[in-house]
């Protein structure tokens, strides 16, 4: 669609304000899911690893964890915490790492089919309008996937496979990225729309 736009002005800022205030959002959803993920696993994730959950002020003051009385962490994936409870927060957070790390994989591969059109939407201009695009994202995730999934790999990138309910987890935190940034174009749309409108009244 950058054909249907007039030509930019010599002085015109290589990023606008608007374009600006929309990375601004979307990293900021980045960020927030990112960390999200990370706290949610911990704090509200009752899957069936049968992790131990904890409060979100016990999760920001885990280093204070030596002192707490009575606290427990039952034994997930091979770890055990029987002898050293605390250490459910650093050897412990593997899986959590693992999801965060992953949620941050597959936003940046949705972000880009975000950028295939400035303001366009998805729905105008679908991802297999750019095939080499997706056999590109389609690599990357197949990468991630050999790093979770082969155990040597994994161990070397402290991460841990994840299993169905992780990778809706997953899903769920990383796909409102698309959503943001449908409703960030739309109005993008409408201020193109209205500018348009303006300079035809002008001419």
């Amino acid at each position: 669609n950058v054909m249907q736009k007039p030509p930019r002005r010599k002085d015109d800022s290589l990023i606008s304000g608007w374009v600006f205030f929309r990375y601004m959002v979307i990293g900021m959803y980045v960020g927030f899911a990112t960390v999200g993920i990370f706290i949610y696993w911990y704090v509200l994730d009752a899957s069936a690893d049968g992790h131990t959950l904890v409060s979100f002020g016990e999760l920001m003051t885990w280093g204070k964890c030596s002192g707490w009385t009575g606290f427990q962490a039952k034994p997930f994936l091979d770890l055990s915490f029987e002898k050293e409870a605390c250490s459910y927060f650093t050897a412990g957070k593997v899986k959590a790492s693992t999801l965060s790390l992953t949620v941050l994989v597959v936003i940046e591969m949705l972000n880009a089919f975000n950028a295939l059109s400035e303001d366009g939407s998805l729905v105008q201009m679908p991802p297999w309008t750019n095939p080499w695009l997706i056999l590109a994202c389609m690599g990357s995730v197949l990468v991630h996937f050999v790093i979770l999934y082969i155990p040597f790999l994994a161990k070397i990138f402290a991460v841990c496979p994840l299993d169905w309910h992780d990778w809706v987890l997953v899903m769920c935190f990383s796909f409102p990225v698309i959503l943001i940034d449908e409703v960030l174009k739309f109005f993008g749309r409408q201020q193109q729309r209205k500018t348009r409108v303006a300079l035809h009244k002008h001419n």
